[in-house]
């Protein structure tokens, strides 16, 4: 199936958004100073005037656009719901327009035009979108964008969910399949059951699942805990059919919906948001080319000196764990000698590792060997900021026995992260290193990236 990322799509509207909002406002120009309909004389307004009014209208539009909740996932809102969304937006963005124009005491622009602006903005994107939802929908049921999910609960609960998505293809999910304890390994409604809870963790291993969805009776409260536990040592993410609340009290749970079903996220992952994730991937790109530039004298020593103190390859590349569980390459400066892999499978370099080489304890000591994963931020493996990504040997050993340890991979692992800038790296305790990630995922927000990378060179040159 083919299977697309949803910041992509996402990055997809704004820009749709951006020419829809620019084309709106030049028809409006068009109908009142260009067109016949309103030939009373007053035709020498200057077009570069409104040329420069999309300067600051995309942008006000966009981020009401944002406030109002447009940039949600189709698939989790009505159209309906969506229209009015439009119709707030729309309406917050034209005042905020007008605002600017009043505080910059700016009156050659006309009144008209920004009300034939006002109706045709909201016209034009209502269809937009009604253009966009039907050929995601369409390419949703061709197998586009799919989202594979399993139920637990064959109940009434359960089945009346599965058939609401069966009835509804377009909104994108694939069932997987049933677990239940209480029905024999067949199939309910023309859905298999899989098997148990007790072999839920074999079940997500075996399949490519994104989400659970815990359909049990309110009595089960122990059985939905051991559930979700299952799922995050898995790393996949877990939602609830009410009324289950008080379970996840005291989780960041929040309430969100699929085509009017009320789901419960037991997790908040701010980064969840696609309009979010979009914002973080710029500022990784554009961060990462900056910090190519800025090092590349750190860099072209770093390569001299590798080259010079042993045999072998300049850069050392090495099998991680980023988003999603997918495993990656990533890209380091060599710093020990190639008979002694660095780290190979397992191994975690210490204070006074024999198979470093005496350049390497330098470049190590300063964080000078991770600057070739800027190379990883802008192809999309990694992020400037996150937690770090770990050996699939490491990641296998500590799911079991580290609470919570999977949740690392809901996001893009990092080149630094909170944990590295409080110390935490190396041989240093694991929990202590999972609780900081978690606090950094649950607590994501642009301005916390940018303290970190702040904290970051001090961090480097104190060698912590």
């Amino acid at each position: 199936m083919i299977k697309a990322n949803q910041t992509y799509l996402n990055a997809i509207q704004v820009i749709i958004d951006m020419l829809v909002i620019a084309l709106s406002l030049l028809f409006a120009y068009w109908l009142r100073f260009v067109s016949p309909f309103f030939d009373d004389g007053d035709r020498i307004m200057n077009w570069i005037n409104y040329f420069r009014l999309l300067l600051f209208t995309i942008p006000l539009f966009l981020t009401s656009y944002y406030i109002a909740g447009l940039y949600k996932p189709f698939r989790k809102i009505r159209f309906i719901r969506e229209i009015f969304l439009i119709g707030i937006a729309n309406s917050i963005g034209i005042l905020m327009v007008v605002t600017v124009l009043y505080f910059i005491k700016d009156v050659n622009y006309s009144r008209l035009m920004l009300g034939f602006f006002y109706i045709t903005v909201n016209l034009s994107v209502i269809l937009e979108r009604f253009v966009v939802r039907r050929t995601l929908r369409s390419l949703r049921k061709k197998g586009f964008n799919l989202k594979h999910i399993i139920v637990i609960g064959a109940g009434e609960v359960g089945r009346n969910f599965v058939k609401q998505i069966k009835d509804e293809p377009e909104l994108g999910y694939n069932v997987v399949g049933f677990i239940d304890d209480y029905f024999p390994k067949s199939e309910k409604d023309k859905v298999p059951i899989l098997g148990t809870t007790q072999n839920l963790a074999e079940i997500l291993n075996n399949n490519h699942i994104d989400e659970v969805v815990i359909a049990l009776p309110n009595t089960s409260y122990k059985r939905i805990n051991k559930v979700i536990d299952t799922c995050e040592m898995a790393g996949v993410k877990t939602q609830v059919i009410p009324d289950y609340i008080t379970l996840v009290q005291g989780k960041n749970a929040y309430i969100d919906e699929l085509d009017g079903i009320p789901l419960i996220n037991t997790r908040y992952i701010p980064l969840d948001n696609p309009f979010k994730a979009g914002f973080k991937r710029i500022f990784d790109i554009v961060g990462a080319i900056c910090g190519i530039i800025l090092f590349s004298p750190a860099m072209i020593y770093a390569a001299i000196g590798v080259k010079r103190s042993s045999k072998g390859p300049i850069i050392y590349k090495q099998e991680r764990l980023g988003k999603d569980r997918k495993p990656f390459i990533i890209y380091k400066f060599r710093s020990m000698t190639i008979d002694q892999p660095d780290g190979g499978e397992k191994g975690w370099t210490v204070k006074n590792d024999s198979r470093r080489t005496k350049f390497g304890e330098i470049i190590r000591k300063y964080s000078i060997d991770e600057l070739p994963q800027f190379f990883n931020v802008i192809k999309g493996d990694m992020s400037l900021v996150g937690p770090r990504p770990e050996l699939p040997f490491w990641v296998d050993k500590y799911k079991q026995s580290v609470p919570h340890y999977m949740i690392k991979h809901h996001v893009r692992p990092g080149i630094t992260g909170l944990s590295q800038v409080r110390g935490l790296r190396g041989d240093t305790s694991i929990d202590d290193r999972i609780d900081v990630d978690l606090e950094y995922i649950e607590n994501w927000t642009p301005w916390l990236d940018l303290k970190i990378i702040l904290k970051t060179p001090r961090a480097m040159l104190k060698g912590s």
